[in-house]
């Protein structure tokens, strides 16, 4: 097991950081802008991976997006603004989120501060702690740290499903040609009930 150190971000840090991600889903959907970061923390210049993730409070709730990477080379706040706009787009979801949707939607930013390169990803795996990458055979795909806890998901299930997402068979994370990567994130959200932000 072997691990890459990220940023670790304050409360103010992380709450900034979905004020971004909002503003940007906000400047693409009515707009089809890019935000730029403005003035960024601090924390924002260091280069590490991070998500966004879109969910409905209409209903029972559903998944409007999610996207980013685990890893990359630009800075954390150009990462957010690019991930957010990704994930309100067609290509995260399937349809592009619509500005009647922008009230009812909740945004979380998962910044990554850990990735751990795995040989036996169902020792190491922490649930809540942890989201998974999968890399093999031409396909890769990852599944956010939270879900397992909202969806009482075992160690076992949340790598079958992660592998799952990937296009490959449910049991690849046990395969020496599939890469499993752990990476730790803070996760920040917003609030349905008001819009203010907690840390999960």
């Amino acid at each position: 097991m072997s691990q890459g150190q990220g940023v670790d971000l304050s409360y103010e840090d992380g709450a900034r950081a979905v004020e971004l991600a909002r503003e940007s889903v906000e400047a693409f959907v009515r707009h089809g802008q890019r935000e730029h970061p403005g003035s960024m923390r601090e924390a924002f210049y260091e280069r590490t991976g991070a998500f966004v993730r879109l969910e409905s409070t209409r209903g029972r709730g559903s998944l409007r997006g999610c996207a980013g990477g685990h890893r990359s080379g630009d800075q954390l706040g150009h990462v957010i603004v690019d991930a957010a706009i990704r994930a309100a787009s067609e290509d995260s979801a399937g349809s592009e989120v619509t500005p009647t949707e922008l009230d009812n939607l909740t945004v979380s930013v998962c910044v990554v501060r850990n990735v751990v390169l795995t040989d036996d990803p169902l020792a190491d795996l922490e649930l809540g702690a942890h989201g998974v990458a999968v890399d093999g055979r031409g396909q890769d795909g990852w599944l956010y740290p939270t879900l397992p806890v909202e969806h009482d998901w075992t160690a076992h299930e949340y790598l079958d499903r992660t592998c799952r997402k990937a296009g490959l068979a449910p049991t690849a994370w046990q395969d020496d040609d599939v890469v499993v990567t752990l990476f730790e994130g803070q996760v920040f959200r917003e609030r349905a009930s008001d819009g203010s932000v907690e840390q999960v």
